[in-house]
Order: C-alpha cells, then sequence, then structure tokens
C-alpha cells in the first residue's frame, strides 16, 4: 500500500496501420486513468489502515476495487508493449517460434487461434498464457480484467478487446478489422521475450 506507480511511456511508432492516432490517444488515456486509481486506491487503504475502528466493509471493497485497477493498469502495459518499436515477425530460431510450430501448428496456428478467442461477443481480453506445469500454451477469454485470469499463468501475449480499445475507429461490427490491424502491428520479439 506504500508503493506509487508510474504510468510507463510507450515508445510507440509514430503511425501504426489500421489504429489512428487518435485512438492510441484516447486508449493510453484510459491506461493512465488506471494508473491514477491504483494510487489512489492505496493511498485509502492506507489511510484506513492508520485509523482504529473495524473498517472491514470499507477495506473489502476498496480491495475489490484494486482488483480491477490493478488489473486494467497491467493489462494495458502488455497490450501497449507489444506494440512499441513497430512491427516484426517471429525469429523462425527462437523458442518461441519452436513452442508455436510445436503446440499450435506455427505461427498461423496461433493468429487463427487468438482472432477467433478475440471474436467472443463481449468485453474483455484474449490472452495467451504459458502453462509451465502442463508444458503448453493456453489461449483463453478474460472477462474484464480481474474475472477469468488463469491463476500462476505467466501471460505472454493480451489483447483488448474492451470497446474504448477500437471505437475510435471501428464499430462493433468491425472487432474483425480492429483485431487483424493490431495482429498486423505486434513487435512479435517483445511477445517472444516473454517466452522463457
Amino acid at each position: 500500500m506504500n508503493h506509487r506507480y508510474e504510468a510507463k511511456k510507450f515508445n510507440l511508432p509514430a503511425d501504426i496501420p489500421g489504429l489512428s492516432a487518435k485512438q492510441i490517444e484516447v486508449h493510453i488515456g484510459l491506461y493512465n486513468g488506471y494508473v491514477a486509481h491504483v494510487n489512489k486506491l492505496n493511498e485509502q487503504l492506507k489511510s484506513i489502515c492508520s485509523n482504529e475502528g473495524d473498517h472491514t466493509y470499507a477495506m473489502t471493497e476498496l480491495n475489490r476495487r484494486l482488483g480491477f485497477e490493478f488489473n486494467g493498469m497491467r493489462m494495458h502495459e502488455y497490450y501497449f508493449e507489444q506494440l512499441e518499436g513497430g512491427a516484426t515477425a517471429v525469429d523462425s530460431s527462437s523458442k518461441f517460434a519452436n513452442m508455436l510450430q510445436e503446440k499450435l501448428g506455427g505461427f498461423d496456428g496461433l493468429i487463427k487461434g487468438l482472432t477467433i478467442t478475440a471474436l467472443s461477443r463481449g468485453i474483455g481480453w484474449t490472452v495467451l498464457y504459458w502453462d509451465n506445469v502442463a508444458q503448453t500454451p493456453v489461449m483463453a477469454w478474460v472477462s474484464d480484467h480481474e474475472l477469468g485470469t488463469l491463476a500462476g499463468l505467466p501471460i505472454i501475449f493480451a489483447i483488448d478487446m474492451w470497446e474504448h480499445a477500437f471505437m475510435v475507429d471501428y464499430t462493433p461490427t468491425e472487432k474483425a478489422q480492429y483485431i487483424e490491424a493490431y495482429l498486423n502491428n505486434v513487435n512479435w520479439s517483445v511477445v517472444s521475450g516473454r517466452f522463457i
């Protein structure tokens, strides 16, 4: 509760084909709001803890909200980091590429799975995890930010499927165009670096 989070500055290309500067600006603003709310909630929790009395209800509500805001902050960091430096292909000699080939039939299998999952109805995230226990990738839909996350699984890739991520540029019926545009702009070396 004493840590103060700083919004990250992302090294995004000036031009991201398929995602307008306005869309990115609005989305970064939303991310900054998550960071601000995490700090505000931590300040409130610290204040409550320093006061005598039973603050059980207030603390549980603040901690519940903290899960939403904190995961919103972190998920957006994954999302924007994946765009840093501009689009790159997966290094075919990397451990990540080998895993994709073995487990998903290659990069095309990854893109197909991500696209199908991202087209799910509703708001949330499409996330590619790595299950260290089973030694396999797991693709999942995560509702909101804090509902449906898979315990103990590190995130390799995340795409924001909340409407704020695309509504400046695309309507809900054009979600597939947003997904394609986003996937075409991913710096796969960033994603590959998460797979250790």
